[in-house]
């Protein structure tokens, strides 16, 4: 009986796999569920209790920026490509995630209200601004195209796709947003 609760308790020595387990378990449920899903299901779906779960991230917000910020780094990666197409990659990719996850952007939501030092949006627009200039320069998209408008269609999209039907699949809701906003569809690309 000793040997069973020790190989189930492991303290410590297991904080690496629970922190790893819970961003697992809130990657899937914030994308099944939403940013609103309970953090008592994140515990569970990752087989830790509460107590863990708090002591790795004290707040919802904390949780929902360790799961986002491997959104970050692929953004990061995708506006670091040399060629002109990267802008057109990133957008698909935003896209893509934004129907997969409307969590990220309720999460950007709230940390825009209760967390003044966040700067998620900053670091999204220094993430386009070279890829878009890099993109007009190759006109792939209009040369008026600017940053802010890109920052605007992405909350555009972010309320497509919230609105969306429930039978809506993720293909006809990437069909309409990027229909819905030609000027960034790349040309050619």
């Amino acid at each position: 009986m000793a040997r069973e609760m020790a190989r189930r308790n492991r303290g410590p020595a297991a904080a690496a796999a629970n922190r790893e387990s819970i961003l697992s378990a809130a990657r899937r449920l914030f994308a099944e569920r939403g940013y609103d899903v309970p953090l008592s299901a994140i515990a569970k779906g990752a087989g830790v209790g509460q107590g863990v779960l708090y002591r790795h991230f004290p707040t919802r917000l904390d949780l929902a920026f360790a799961v986002f910020e491997d959104h970050f780094q692929q953004y990061a990666m995708t506006a670091a490509l040399p060629g002109p197409d990267a802008f057109c990659l990133l957008w698909r990719g935003l896209v893509d995630n934004l129907i997969a996850e409307t969590a990220f952007i309720d999460m950007v939501s709230d940390a825009r209200k209760t967390r003044v030092e966040y700067d998620g949006a900053r670091r999204l627009i220094d993430l386009l601004a070279d890829p878009l200039r890099r993109a007009v320069e190759a006109g792939l998209v209009p040369t008026d195209v600017t940053v802010e408008e890109v920052m605007l269609s992405i909350r555009m999209a972010y309320g497509i796709v919230r609105t969306a039907e429930a039978e809506t699949t993720p293909d006809d809701l990437r069909t309409t947003i990027l229909d819905a906003f030609p000027r960034l569809r790349c040309n050619d690309a």
